[in-house]
């Protein structure tokens, strides 16, 4: 049989069944006897399917079985699913592993602790990618692919409860006033880039969700800001100042004199399409230099949580208007407040 991947290949929803190009892709077959254990079917339109046939499926084809399964009916979002398919190729790659039933708790307590003393994993990545095998395993379970899940009693280590890197009231301030008035290629750049480190500052959105944000989603009517598909896919609403709603009305006139149509609130400069995350990413740098500032996006919205806080906002409407699912995400930010601390020290009886 020949082990070139076939051509005009289509992928098929039957459970044992997978795209013989993508097996060929994912896993070579001079490891072991794969193809021992496919048969291969035509399709109506001339392509060609393989399906496995022996009682033990192999890790390629449990592990796509696995991706599509997360994907299109648990709706785990691409970056999930990427993160999980990452981790459990380097984990099946690193302890050469062929068929699933050598996958034991005691590979997988080796993966990690090697992990963790030789490849200097910090404790957050052995969780990572703990949990990535965790749901992976678990699948398999339900899938009478394993007896047991092998990650399941496996010691890790705890992580470091690091205080947010944050801006200062007077860094934030700062920032802001550089953007505004930094030199750019034409007004509409200086706006637009004014109202991007606004939005983070001001309202906390995560990159991923200001990047994605929709024209029609900003309503400066009522000061609110509808987030669709946040993290985990859940939508919220976020309030908006007044201060910030001054802003993204500037924005939104000079958007229209450029005549950008598209869908995405910020749009790029030289199209008509959303603001890339490389612009994103050349726009901090530049901001970087001109405010010698150093900061990356998602320390913005760790600014905006600790001001909030700061301000006399309560964790419980802060954790809504950030997408948390657990209220203690957002009390690590209770320690990133000076502020908020002394004014809780001042109520000592003694002081």
């Amino acid at each position: 049989m020949n082990e070139t991947p076939l051509k005009e290949v289509v992928p098929l929803r039957t459970p044992g069944e997978v795209p013989l190009v993508a097996l060929c892709s994912q896993f070579p077959f001079t490891r072991g006897p794969v193809l021992e254990q496919l048969s291969l079917g035509r399709c109506l339109n001339g392509s060609f399917f393989a399906r496995c046939t022996a009682a033990v499926m192999h890790v390629p084809l449990i592990e796509e079985n696995f991706h599509s399964y997360t994907l299109h009916t648990r709706g785990f979002s691409p970056d999930t699913v990427r993160r999980n398919r990452n981790a459990l190729r380097l984990f099946f790659k690193s302890c050469d592993i062929v068929e699933i039933e050598e996958a034991t708790a005691d590979v997988v307590r080796r993966w990690i602790f090697e992990g963790r003393t030789r490849r200097n994993w910090s404790p957050a990545t052995c969780r990572t990618y703990h949990k990535s095998l965790k749901v992976f395993f678990d699948w398999c379970v339900r899938e009478k692919h394993l007896a047991a899940n092998p990650a399941t009693d496996i010691e890790l280590p705890k992580n470091a409860q690091k205080i947010p890197r944050k801006l200062t009231r007077q860094e934030a301030l700062r920032l802001l006033e550089v953007a505004y008035n930094s030199p750019s290629p034409n007004r509409f750049v200086r706006i637009r880039n004014h109202a991007i480190i606004a939005t983070f500052i001001f309202a906390g959105l995560r990159k991923k969700e200001l990047l994605r944000l929709k024209f029609a989603e900003v309503d400066l009517v009522n000061l609110a800001v509808f987030i669709r598909c946040g993290k985990g896919s859940k939508d919220r609403m976020v309030p908006i100042t007044g201060v910030l709603a001054g802003i993204l009305q500037t924005y939104v006139v000079e958007r229209a004199k450029a005549g950008k149509t598209c869908p995405e609130f910020f749009t790029s400069w030289r199209d008509n399409n959303a603001v890339s995350i490389t612009s994103l990413r050349d726009l901090v740098q530049d901001l970087e230099e001109a405010s010698g500032i150093d900061f990356y996006p998602h320390m913005l919205r760790h600014t905006f949580a600790t001001l909030m806080l700061e301000g006399g906002c309560d964790i419980y409407s802060l954790s809504k208007m950030m997408g948390h699912t657990d209220i203690k995400t957002t009390t690590i930010y209770l320690a990133a407040s000076v502020e908020h601390l002394r004014s809780q020290i001042s109520k000592h009886p003694l002081s």
